[in-house]
């Protein structure tokens, strides 16, 4: 998916356009069943006991804005004040066939803190929104769909909703800038700081004149792993003006034409910020680093090897040897004893943003697959990440292909026949892209013509499978990959006339996946097509386990365990599921997902190649989706070649990448432990090199605002003799 929710919200974003962008967001899901009537009462007396105040009279329009994707307008923010000031706003928006509809009620309080809060509504991917929060006798209650609390409250102290608006989110940036140290304290969380970043002057309906209207961009730190940017009226108000992000922007009516302007100077500023990181955290070892004495994973063989030496020079490997066989006198030295080198690992699976560099670099992901992006923007990250200037992985960038339909998903190109899809292909070849990605709402008649010129010019195929079409006739229509493992479940379960680019790609597997027989004649036959055909999978298991799998109010199963090393803000929406699964059917739904789990096994076993993509949080995600294959009966052995050596076959980079062997590229990981015995140890890297430049996960892991995992290992520099 490249759906994006701009809503406030502390926890990670699941579904994202480019997947990572340092903003208030939520994976805000839509279209969902009500939770049961007595959860809605306890609610509504909830926030009648807090709110006894409201006002009933019908609110005056305050602010609207835009929704922009792409540059089409695709949704609205409103917002209102009712007689008393309280504040409500409205927010739709639509993108891939789906979208959030969030409504919210909050009144401001001391330092323009929200001590009253109501939110509801529905989000992405079927679940109910409801919360409430309000302060009364020095006292602030909160009650949500997954908790509640009772803490004592001081004033001007901050509450972050699970899944608000961008209408709240500017209430907490204004608040922040009346304040004398721009920053406040968060409930049970860190503490948010403010910092005004740059000004600008826009025009447009109601500017004010030649000068136009003049605004700030403000980065909000202590929240999130990367700071939200937000653009407010630098006025006496300082009301939200806009968020803006290539291809994305939430911006006041009538100033659409700004977006442009605003995300231009946003994205300098957060260049300077990404260069400030990349030069305290990147480190160059010139001249010879020896890695001393440490067992080392061949990822062909899937098989650990040493204890050897393994000297680095020049961004590459330089040779391999017996410890102690050469007296080489290295200006740099890691002990290696009771650790592992593992090649760099690949996530086949990722939308890129600027930002996304820090957390895949810190969980040892050197190499990165983009699978939809807006292109300007993708290549531009991609340049900068390959110069060294901002940190970041090797990019490896899929086309973005999709059809035109009411449920397109706006990247990359948006076609309306095969011709407008062949000059989409050739410009993606033109820049040196190694495969194409087709969507959902490509026709199936096109499949076969798109996918003949795509590999004509020596491009893979991958993607979704377009709706009203199986796994099973996109292979044979020219496919090389599939992605995702519903789309493979819907090979069985998808019914005549499904639409599966709505929400019913997920619903059908949840409902019906724990009834595939993966030992029918049928099954046996698909799983036969993918090994002759040699047609590698892309499961991104991670992104599905919590989906089919979490009953609200438990932790997600897919950061689980490494919940207490995230951002504090993020902890309490863990919590948050993505669909309300309950009684028959959370154990329906469950059941699928076991079924899943043996598809992942039934393709290794069967010979099909699989590829370890994430296509959720950076970084730590892959962990668990490598974690995911050990669970589902695959060796941890195999796992790790999965995510090291079968991601640089698949994009034709094993010249270059995927193993240590002497004279490739520097792509390393250093673990401490040996995740071949014991998986989890994966997130235990202690250095990671990207060719030349290592890095420390633990400091990265420290600027996120995470916990670090493991202490970095020890680089011994000296002076070597002549």
């Amino acid at each position: 998916s490249v759906a994006m929710c701009l809503a406030f919200s502390p926890r990670p974003f699941i579904k994202t356009q480019p997947k990572t962008p340092p903003m208030p967001l939520s994976p805000c899901r839509v279209s969902g069943p009500l939770v049961p009537l007595f959860k809605g009462l306890a609610l509504l007396l909830l926030s009648l006991l807090l709110w006894p105040s409201w006002a009933s009279a019908a609110p005056a329009l305050d602010r609207a804005y835009t929704v922009l994707i792409q540059k089409q307008a695709a949704g609205h923010l409103r917002v209102a004040r009712e007689a008393d000031g309280t504040l409500t706003s409205d927010f739709s928006y639509r993108d891939n066939g789906r979208g959030p509809d969030i409504r919210e009620r909050f009144r401001l309080g001391a330092l323009g803190a929200p001590v009253a809060y109501e939110g509801v509504g529905t989000s992405t991917y079927g679940a109910a929104i409801e919360e409430r929060f309000g302060v009364e006798g020095g006292r602030l209650r909160w009650r949500s769909r997954v908790d509640s609390g009772d803490v004592a409250f001081e004033d001007g102290v901050l509450f972050l909703p699970l899944e608000g608006t961008l209408a709240y989110s500017g209430a907490l940036a204004t608040s922040l800038l009346g304040r004398a140290d721009l920053s406040a304290p968060v409930v049970e969380g860190s503490r948010l700081r403010a910092q005004r970043l740059l000004t600008v002057r826009v025009d447009g309906p109601g500017a004010g004149g030649a000068e136009g209207v003049p605004l700030v961009l403000v980065a909000i730190t202590g929240a999130d792993a990367s700071p939200w940017y937000l653009w407010l009226r630098d006025d006496a108000s300082k009301a939200f003006f806009a968020v803006t992000y290539p291809g994305w922007s939430v911006i006041e009516q009538g100033f659409e034409a700004a977006a442009d302007t605003l995300v231009e100077r946003q994205r300098q500023a957060q260049d300077e910020y990404l260069m400030g990181l990349q030069k305290r955290l990147a480190r160059e070892l010139p001249g010879l680093t020896l890695i001393r004495n440490v067992r080392w994973f061949d990822a062909p063989a899937a098989r650990m090897r040493g204890p050897s030496d393994v000297y680095l020079r020049g961004g590459r490997i330089a040779r391999i040897t017996a410890p102690g066989a050469l007296d080489a006198q290295p200006e740099h030295v890691v002990d290696g004893r009771g650790r592992t080198l593992l090649p760099g690992l690949w996530d086949m699976h990722a939308h890129l943003g600027p930002t996304s560099g820090l957390p895949q670099l810190a969980a040892g992901v050197t190499s990165v697959r983009d699978m939809g992006n807006t292109n300007e923007a993708l290549l531009r990250t991609q340049a900068r990440m390959d110069a060294g200037e901002i940190p970041g992985p090797h990019i490896y960038p899929a086309g973005f292909v999709e059809g035109r339909s009411p449920f397109s998903s706006r990247n990359g190109f948006v076609i309306e026949n095969v011709a407008e899809g062949r000059r989409a292909i050739d410009w993606y070849a033109a820049r040196g892209y190694r495969q194409i990605k087709l969507y959902n709402s490509v026709k199936p008649e096109w499949v076969k013509p798109l996918a003949a010129h795509a590999r004509a010019l020596g491009l893979v195929v991958t993607g979704h499978v377009p709706a009203f079409m199986r796994a099973e006739e996109a292979v044979r229509a020219g496919y090389d990959e599939l992605t995702h493992v519903n789309q493979l479940m819907l090979n069985f379960v998808v019914r005549p006339g499904d639409d599966t680019r709505t929400l019913l790609r997920f619903e059908r597997v949840g409902d019906d996946g724990q009834q595939v027989d993966l030992k029918s004649p049928r099954a046996q036959a698909f799983l036969r097509l993918l090994r002759e055909r040699r047609t590698a999978v892309d499961l991104t298991l991670v992104t599905f386990e919590s989906y089919y799998t979490q009953a609200q109010g438990e932790v997600a199963p897919a950061l689980a365990a490494v919940a207490d090393h995230l951002p504090s803000a993020w902890r309490r929406g863990l919590k948050v599921a993505e669909t309300d699964l309950e009684g028959a059917k959370l154990a329906t739904w469950r059941g699928s997902w076991r079924r899943m789990m043996d598809l992942t096994l039934a393709l290794h076993r069967a010979g099909v190649p699989l590829l370890s993509g994430t296509d959720y949080v950076p970084g730590v995600s892959l962990h668990r989706e490598i974690e995911l294959y050990v669970e589902a009966g695959i060796p941890a052995a195999e796992a790790l070649r999965i995510a090291t050596w079968n991601g640089a076959k698949s994009l034709r980079a094993t010249v270059e990448s995927g193993s240590i062997e002497a004279g490739k590229r520097a792509d390393l990981v250093l673990i401490d432990g040996d995740p071949t015995q014991r998986i989890a140890d994966i997130r235990r890297a202690s250095l990671v090199w990207k060719g030349g430049t290592v890095y420390e996960p633990a400091a990265l892991y420290e600027a996120m605002g995470y916990k670090p995992f493991v202490p970095a290992a020890r680089i011994e520099s000296q002076r070597p003799a002549n």
